[in-house]
């Protein structure tokens, strides 16, 4: 519906009660074959604390992203970015893909 608006990254971390223990292409492979995922997958990431990546201290911190500061509080949280690499809003995990808070803004 809107693929051709979006790019859709998906990060997994394994920081939220042990969801995603696979390797990165056992992760992928189980989205694919489970949930018919389509989308690009990153390598597994941690996404709050000492080790934090570098895209997730970006995204959750206002100094950097110029908009917003953010927790990333479980999996499936979502962060909307423009076609201008600016954060516009981001999404608690309980937030559906298609809800109008999200289609709303593209």
């Amino acid at each position: 519906m809107y693929k051709e608006q979006l790019v859709i990254i998906g990060v997994p971390c394994n920081q939220f009660g042990n969801q995603e223990p696979g390797s990165p292409s056992e992760i992928a492979s189980f989205c694919k074959l489970n949930y018919g995922v389509k989308f690009l997958i990153t390598e597994k990431v941690k996404v709050k604390g000492n080790k934090q990546h570098k895209l997730y201290s970006w995204l959750t911190n206002k100094e950097q992203n110029g908009n917003i500061d953010a927790s990333v509080r479980w999996n499936f949280q979502k962060f909307l970015i423009d076609e201008n690499g600016k954060l516009l809003k981001y999404f608690k995990s309980s937030t559906k893909p298609l809800d109008t808070e999200i289609t709303n803004l593209l």
